[in-house]
């Protein structure tokens, strides 16, 4: 497999049209959502049509792109229609700082064009999100490459949740890592966790990788710790929705136990995240919200309940794995080992600033 045979696409602009691979039908279906701006936009995020922070991040900038495009016409009320549109997609998922740190670099294109007519302030937005679109599968590609150096010649890796090209705009996160280790002709294998309640390492990782032809086993998450204790995991890689500027690491539900059960066994936690994911505003772990979904989405999944009518149920959709279980951060400039807050205060292109 090469750099360039990434066989998974998650989304893709056709006109004046951002088409979003359906990931709630997979791996059953491969279905397309057609977003036209904002208000479906932010819906494709919080129905999780579309997930994984970059690709969230990439959606949202095309999303005000589209929306200034529809809104051009329109001058009396460009503004403050562009203005809702920024709000209505603010609100559509809370703890991925991908999405934010898009609609922020959004906002500063829309204030550079000054007093220019919409429809030039619409073309600049869009050139915009297609520069956000091109600079995040580049930098999962640049980490990729730093992150298979990581991995010996038939190591055998645990995943949590996904963060393949399915989170992304392309070639991966977690699962770039991957990617580049086996185009530079190592021979990796993946234990994928199925991820629960939302299954997106059954449903997303496998296929994925099935796609590709990289050997992948699927576990159910109580599985990792029996398998570490047989010495049947050599590394663990999983990817992040936000990073504290003291590098505590907010990623999918279940991925603190991993890391701790690594921890204990001595394998190492690897966290792929682009620059863009770390939030140089937010102190440490404790401060990021953490979405609280639907109880539904426990109970049950696709229909199917199998849980008791009116029990209750929680789903926290993230936790938090503390700096100091983590043993390197990779990212598209470097690997950053035992992260902390003066290690990640001296990388460049602060997603705050």
């Amino acid at each position: 497999m090469t750099e360039a045979a990434t066989a998974v696409e998650t989304l893709r602009l056709a006109g004046d049209t951002l088409e979003l691979l359906d990931q709630r039908r997979l791996p059953l279906a491969v279905e397309w959502v057609r977003c036209n701006g904002a208000a479906d936009s932010a819906e494709a995020i919080r129905a999780m049509v579309v997930r994984g922070a970059p690709a969230i991040g990439v959606t949202a900038a095309y999303g005000i792109a589209l929306e200034a495009q529809r809104l051009a016409a329109s001058a009396e009320e460009f503004g403050s229609r562009l203005e809702a549109a920024f709000a209505v997609l603010a609100a559509s998922r809370p703890t991925a700082v991908n999405l934010f740190w898009a609609l922020d670099r959004m906002r500063r294109v829309w204030n550079e064009t000054g007093a220019a007519a919409p429809a030039a302030v619409a073309e600049r937005l869009l050139a915009a999100a297609k520069a956000v679109h091109a600079e995040d599968v580049a930098a999962n590609r640049a980490l990729g490459e730093h992150g298979a150096a990581l991995l010996p010649d038939g190591a055998r890796v645990l995943t949590h949740c996904n963060a393949g090209a399915l989170a992304t705009a392309g070639h991966g996160t977690a699962l770039g890592v991957v990617r580049s280790a086996v185009a530079a002709g190592k021979r990796i294998s993946v234990i994928a966790g199925e991820t629960r309640p939302f299954l997106q390492g059954a449903r997303l990782t496998a296929w994925e990788l099935q796609a590709e032809g990289i050997p992948v086993t699927l576990i159910t998450d109580s599985m990792s710790g029996h398998l570490m204790a047989r010495g049947e995991i050599d590394a663990v890689i999983v990817g992040a929705d936000r990073v504290a500027a003291n590098g505590d690491v907010a990623n999918k539900i279940g991925t603190y136990m991993v890391a701790v059960l690594a921890r204990n066994h001595g394998i190492p936690f690897y966290v792929a995240c682009p620059l863009a994911t770390i939030d140089h505003a937010v102190a440490e772990g404790s401060a990021i919200p953490i979405e609280e979904r639907a109880p539904e989405e426990v109970t049950g999944f696709g229909g199917t309940q199998w849980a008791p009518a009116g029990v209750a149920a929680r789903h926290p959709a993230f936790d938090i794995t503390p700096a100091a279980l983590v043993t390197a951060l990779v990212t598209e400039v470097g690997v950053v080992t035992h992260p902390d807050a003066r290690k990640l205060s001296a990388l460049p292109g602060k997603a705050s600033s």
